[in-house]
This record gives C-alpha cells, structure tokens and sequence, in this order.
C-alpha cells in the first residue's frame, strides 16, 4: 500500500522557527520511511488571516484529493474553523499543534479569547492531533475537550553532536536562539544582564529578526542604552553550520521563553552539554533535564540575574551541569524516533 500524505503549512517550509523546522525534518523522515509526502502551502497571513487568505487556505484544502491524509499545520489550523468543519469527513484530518495559538505573547486579551475560541472549534473537527508535547497534549485536553485518545505526543527530535568545548579566556559565552518575538523574553534577559555588567560575560542572540519589526528595534534599543554594543551581539537568523559553530563556542545557554510549547533551543543546548538557564514556563521543564538548568519564573529579570550570577561565577557548577546535560543528550529522541511514532498514529487513521 502507498502511503500518501500532504503536510499543509501557511507559507514558506523554510522559514527559520522551531515549528517550521519540526514540519521539514518530519517530512523530510516520514518520506525516507517510504511515505509518498506532499507539502502544500496554503499562504502567509497566518494566525491573522484576511479574508483573501482565508478564502485562498480553503480553496487549496478542499482540493486535497481524499485519498490522502491531510495533516495541517496548527499556525493556520486553529484559525480555520469553518474549513476544519468542511474537511471533517475526511478519513484523515489532523491537526499539528506546536503549541496553542492564544498563548502567543504580546496578545490582547479579546484577541487570545477569539484564537482560544477559534481553535478549540478546529480542534472538534480533526481525527487526530499531534503535538511536541505531554504538557501542550494536557492543555488541549483540560482547555480544549480534545479526547486524549486523540492525542499523539512526538517530541522533537535531535541530531547528534559532538559536545560544545566553550570559551577558555575566561570570559562567560551567553548563547541565546529564538525569534525575536515577545514570547522569547529577550527583553527580560536583557533586563537581568543590565545587573551583571561587572561580570566577565558576552551574550550572542541568533534568531530571525523580520518576524517583529517592533520588538527586534526593541532589543536594538536596550542594547545600545545599556552600553552593550561590544558585549551583545544579535545575528538574525543564521544557517545550520553557523549555529553549530555558536554552540560550540558557547559555555552557557540562556533563554527566559514566556511560554513554549515544547522548547526545541532548550533541547538542542543539551544536545551540545550545554548548562541551561530558563524559565518554567509551558514545557521546558519537560524538556530540560533539572541537573542540567536552573530554571526560573518566566517575567522575573531578578530571578534570572540571581541565576546568571551563581552559572558565570563558578565554573565547577557550569561543569557539574554540563556533564548532566551531556548524560541526558543521549536519551534525547532521534527525528527518526520522531516520525515513527508519528507514522503509527496516521497508519491507524489510514
């Protein structure tokens, strides 16, 4: 039997962000294990469609000819109810929730009500929903009536990699990946180093600037209002060999995330054995493993400097949480691993 699948994604499959990387490795897997994998981009706009993207989303899923299982992608998903309510005869409609769309920071509270509503309604639609988490699966089910029976958690997967050797200058290398978008909380950790400028540290920010105009020239600002310049550097979004390059060089990873989903710069850090501080928000503590970080209150620029202060004082405990984070790399999911499980949960549909 062919095994025929179209993986439906608002916009560009190369887009530089965590979930978009999830989609490509997962197909790029489920099509080496022998599946006949379609992409099908069903246009940007999204989660605030107009009402031309809107129409143009429906127009390209209803089209999807029914001997394929269709698996949508939850940044449009969630946004389209009504089209969900269409396709809900399909023997094969699932939904991928990297995390759920009302938990977007920088939201007003009438806008994250409209998405909680609007997505809660797709979700009643789908025969089946994935998600990279067991805390996303968990609010879906207690904050979204999704039958856990509906419900596959495939965690993000992880390459292996040869373990970061750092700096040996004496000086503290920061490393920070995400979008610069609210929910990364660069501002908050911007805000804690502020209180650290008579420690030896540098901070490298790498993560896609062009998806928050306003919050990148944000960042912009604190940095050169702090006096930074020398000490902060924010590279954009920067290709796979130049990421390595960056976790190699790295002693620390930070991150002060207001939500996630599942966390997959957390869990690429460990991968390199990298010390991690965070924040417990949404699933990082189920990502990260508690030797390897020190976690915090997301929203808390003091809790995170108290934090810093204790991982670039004392190099012995950046060494003890290295070797944590380095154990733990090993139990880390293959992208294999990944679409297995995957595969099995749409093989039931099909």
């Amino acid at each position: 039997m062919v095994r025929k699948i179209v993986f439906a994604v608002p916009g560009d499959l190369a887009t530089p962000t965590g979930g978009y990387a999830y989609d490509r490795r997962v197909i790029a897997e489920l099509t080496d294990m022998g599946w006949h994998a379609d992409v099908l981009d069903i246009g940007g706009e999204f989660p605030f469609p107009s009402e031309h993207a809107r129409r143009l989303a429906g127009e390209r899923l209803t089209a999807v000819p029914h001997d394929r299982i269709l698996v949508v992608d939850g940044l449009a998903f969630g946004v389209l109810p009504e089209v969900a309510h269409d396709l809900r005869t399909r023997q094969g409609l699932v939904a991928l929730v990297h995390h759920p769309l009302a938990l977007e920071t920088g939201l007003t509270a009438s806008q994250a009500d409209r998405l909680r509503a609007s997505e809660r309604a797709a979700l009643a639609a789908a025969s089946h929903v994935i998600v990279t988490s067991r805390n996303t699966a968990q609010r879906l089910v207690a904050e979204y009536a999704v039958a856990a029976e509906r419900i596959t958690v495939a965690r993000p997967g992880s390459d292996p990699v040869r373990p970061a050797r750092g700096s040996s200058d004496g000086v503290v290398r920061l490393l920070s990946v995400g979008s610069l978008v609210p929910r990364k909380g660069f501002d908050v950790l911007l805000a804690a180093l502020e209180r650290l400028a008579d420690l030896p540290w540098r901070l490298t920010i790498a993560g896609d600037r062009s998806r928050d105009p306003r919050t990148a020239s944000l960042i912009d600002a604190t940095i050169a209002r702090a006096g930074f310049g020398n000490r902060v550097s924010v590279l954009g979004a920067v290709p796979r060999e130049r990421l390595a390059a960056l976790h190699d060089e790295a002693d620390l990873f930070v991150l002060a995330s207001r939500f996630e989903g599942y966390g997959m710069a957390y869990a690429e850090a460990i991968a390199y054995g990298l010390p991690v501080i965070g924040t417990t928000a949404g699933a990082v503590p189920e990502t990260v493993p508690a030797g390897a970080a020190m976690l915090v209150p997301a929203d808390d620029p003091s809790a995170l400097a108290r934090a810093l202060v204790l991982a670039i004082g004392d190099a012995d405990r950046r060494r003890r949480m290295a070797s944590c984070a380095r154990e733990a790399a090993s139990r880390l999911p293959s992208w294999r691993d990944t679409a297995t499980i995957i595969a099995r949960a749409l093989e039931r549909l099909a």
